[in-house]
């Protein structure tokens, strides 16, 4: 061991250990220091970095090391904020985003560019450019909504989208000044701008879609998923960086890009949550408080006038922005804390808006110092503004996202029954290339209130019991845990020794009290001998249980599904758990964020539109009842669709005879695609209350 002698502590620190292990030691302590006593995290990261930073302590430097780290969490950033935005909420919402975004840039432009020009006496082209950065401004505290989960709600939404508008439009009138400064602005320099905007998105919003399905179906490994992921982030900014706009704005296209094929509740998403979360975001932060230099605010007046009136006006015109954007749709006081604190903090847009101008000189004095267009005051001031609106954003985000997650939060009613989870869910697994698969259908349909409500199940036959069976059996059950757990859901291991499968299967749900059964078919290209549909087991499972049940034959990734096609028969809201397999097939709609289009009787969908009117997700509705025909329904499907059939136990409501044909119809004239049986609770539910009550779909 090395005496501590020959540690180098001089500062800055330069050992790359030492320096690593501060930083970490920093992400570490802020939360929990700072929730003691309600500061949000994010803004004691941009302290500590303001104390740890050339400016402050000077422990370390604002080195390449950190610019790149936190280079990426910034993309981060406006990646995640892409992922997770609602596809369905953002098209229905879309004109509302164009709104609120001419609001958030049109009122810090107008007031700007009078502040510029009146109070602080600069130019036109100066004023234009101060305006701009006021106009934009950086989804800081994105993280504080998704941690507290209202990163659904209305609010959250347009101002994600009108963040697109307005940093763009900022980031146009940025590249236009530095047009004009240089003389450069001509016919050629706008229809060169023109093509390359619209070669930029296009490449992103139709292409990228189509590599990412193609990667995420041939190559499954996790790592490897990972990489693919991060590649998309940094080609995108490559690409808006080529167009000639900020990188920001082609991370939050390669979000959207990727939005469906990134199901919310995938490992692959739990994965980028959490290196980002704890990682590259907090380096960004960190590395935004290193540009503070408190020292600045006391050389001349100049600084702090300057600093004060570029404070003022960027948060009082983005307030003003946020008020007339509630006024105008009829929003909350919190949700427009939300619009506000969102889009007040100040940090990537701005930051390049005064770095590019401060590298502008437009001429020389007498002495011949260089005349910039944006002076060494404005740049002083620009991060005292930083500071400022990203601490005021960090306090207005926390308190509006924490009223309406407490509003939104579930009713006592909800709570788990005196048996455990309300949803317990059973997934028999016998074979290794479907067990994953499995995993991911039960993670997609369960209601996010529980997260130890999976049971896996591998059943062994008494004949080979004393064989490697019993061993080969645990090491399925190992991976169908790990694979829970990816998504931050726990699973219990169930290994059964009995003579008969199905006997073991109902016995277990008995057992355990299981509110869902989901079997799994071999794919056609499974290495194993093909099982015929339905199998032996299957008939015998379905015949000694009522509970719901899904019959899974995974093709493909749920990730890389392109819609969720369900035929439903008619009287179908008859059924005893019709409510129950609407829950599953909203669950798979607004988790995957692909568009259901449901197949369905007139007086049918009538039902299923009542319930899409209060819980809306992306759906089609085809009137459809004559199943003797079922196969006209299949020249509907498409590649990497998901077809989903509702099949009526004999007996039931909705049982047509016609049905029986179904699964043979799927598996001959749809092999190319996965599909899913669905068989409704008919009696003996073991959770009690009307399952017909739409408000289930709540849950």
């Amino acid at each position: 061991m090395l005496p501590l002698s020959l540690i180098d502590l001089t500062l800055p620190l330069t050992n790359p250990v030492l320096k690593f292990l501060l930083i970490l030691i920093i992400i570490l302590s802020a939360p929990l220091l700072l929730n003691k006593i309600r500061i949000p995290h994010l803004l004691g990261l941009i302290i500590a970095g303001a104390v740890i930073g050339p400016f402050g302590f000077n422990l370390m430097e604002r080195d390449s090391s950190i610019i790149m780290s936190g280079t990426v969490g910034l993309l981060y950033i406006m990646f995640l904020a892409g992922l997770e935005i609602d596809i369905a909420d953002f098209k229905k919402n879309s004109w509302r985003s164009l709104v609120f975004g001419l609001f958030t840039f049109t009122i810090p432009m107008a007031i700007g560019i009078l502040a510029g020009i009146y109070l602080l006496n600069f130019n036109i082209l100066t004023s234009i450019l101060l305006a701009s950065m006021f106009a934009s401004h950086t989804l800081i505290t994105y993280p504080i909504i998704s941690k507290l989960g209202v990163q659904k709600n209305p609010a959250v939404t347009i101002t994600v989208g009108g963040t697109m508008i307005t940093d763009t439009l900022a980031l146009l009138v940025l590249t236009i000044i530095v047009g004009l400064s240089a003389g450069s602005v001509d016919n050629g320099f706008w229809i060169r701008l023109g093509i390359s905007l619209v070669l930029f998105a296009g490449i992103i919003l139709l292409l990228f879609p189509l590599v990412g399905r193609w990667f995420f179906k041939r190559f499954h490994d996790n790592v490897s998923q990972y990489i693919f992921v991060l590649a998309i982030v940094f080609l995108g900014a490559v690409l808006a960086e080529a167009a000639g706009i900020e990188s920001i704005i082609g991370a939050f296209l390669a979000g959207l890009a990727m939005n469906r094929l990134i199901p919310r509740t995938s490992p692959l998403m739990n994965r980028i949550e959490f290196v980002g979360n704890a990682i590259f975001i907090p380096f960004f932060l960190i590395g935004v408080g290193m540009l503070i230099d408190y020292r600045a605010f006391f050389k001349d007046f100049e600084t702090i006038k300057v600093a004060t009136v570029m404070t003022v006006v960027a948060i009082g015109a983005k307030f003003l922005a946020a008020y007339a954007t509630q006024k105008t749709f009829r929003y909350s006081v919190d949700q427009r804390r939300l619009i506000f604190g969102l889009s007040n903090s100040q940090a990537a847009a701005t930051l390049a808006a005064v770095m590019v101008g401060y590298g502008i000189v437009t001429g020389h004095t007498e002495t011949g110092e260089p005349i910039r267009l944006l002076n060494e005051s404005v740049l002083n001031g620009t991060i005292l503004m930083i500071l400022i609106t990203c601490t005021v954003s960090s306090f207005v985000t926390q308190r509006g996202a924490r009223n309406i997650a407490l509003t939104d939060a579930p009713e006592p009613s909800a709570k788990p029954d005196k048996h455990g989870p309300r949803e317990r869910i059973l997934i028999p697994v016998s074979h290794p290339g479907t067990a994953e698969e499995l995993i991911h259908l039960s993670v997609t349909i369960k209601s996010k209130g529980s997260r130890n409500g999976l049971y896996a199940l591998h059943v062994v036959s008494n004949d080979n019991a004393a064989s490697d069976a019993d061993r080969q059996g645990r090491r399925l059950l190992e991976k169908a845990v790990i694979a829970a757990s990816a998504t931050d859901n726990e699973m219990q291991e169930l290994l059964r020794y009995d003579s008969d499968i199905a006997n073991a299967i109902v016995s277990t749900i008995h057992e355990q009290k299981i509110t869902d059964l989901i079997l799994g078919i071999k794919p056609d290209n499974s290495d194993e001998t093909t099982v015929s549909f339905p199998s032996a087991t299957t008939e015998g499972v379905l015949s000694q249980n009522n509970v719901t049940t899904l019959v899974y034959k995974p093709v493909q990734p749920l990730s890389t599904v392109g819609r969720l096609l369900v035929f439903v028969p008619d009287r179908a809201e008859y059924e005893l758990g019709f409510a129950l397999w609407m829950l599953k097939v909203w669950n798979m709609g607004r988790n995957t964020s692909t568009k259901v289009v449901f197949y369905a009787s007139a007086h049918t969908l009538e039902r299923i539109k009542a319930i899409h009117a209060k819980n809306p997700i992306e759906a089609e509705f085809h009137e459809f009842s004559e199943w003797d025909d079922f196969l006209i329904l299949l020249r509907e499907v498409r590649a990497n669709d998901i077809l989903l059939a509702v099949l009526s136990r004999k007996g039931g409501p909705s049982y047509h005879k016609s049905m029986n044909q179904v699964p043979s119809y799927l598996s001959k004239y749809a092999r190319a695609n996965s599909f899913i049986l669905i068989y409704p609770l008919q009696q003996n539910d073991p959770r009690g209350g009307d399952l017909n009550n739409p408000s289930l779909l709540l849950g």
